[in-house]
């Protein structure tokens, strides 16, 4: 199946999901669990429309491309002197204990 053959095939049954919740709805009322799966059908449609918009626009529409840049990080030892005003509660003083 194409793409926009599995778009029309998600919308009909979609459809009749919308079409199927109407009926219970009439047999249950209009309760708030209904009009909870009323909103989540009318999410899903909206969702499906914007699917849709998305797919026919090309694949790759509305994104981007983030150029990613490898840092390389050298195996060699820190140079110790980069730490000597350093302290973190202590571990940085010379004395070993927070001043």
């Amino acid at each position: 199946m194409s793409l926009q053959d599995e778009l029309t095939a998600v919308e009909r049954n979609l459809d009749d999901l919308v079409r199927s919740v109407g009926r219970l709805e009439t047999q249950v009322g209009a309760g708030l669990e209904i009009r909870r799966v009323r909103s989540d059908t009318d999410h899903l449609r909206e969702s499906l429309a914007l699917l849709k918009q998305s797919a026919t626009s090309g694949p790759q529409a509305g994104r981007q491309a983030v150029p990613v840049e490898m840092v390389t990080v050298s195996d060699a030892p820190y140079d110790a002197t980069l730490w000597a005003d350093a302290e973190d509660e202590g571990l940085g003083s010379r004395t070993g204990h927070a001043p």
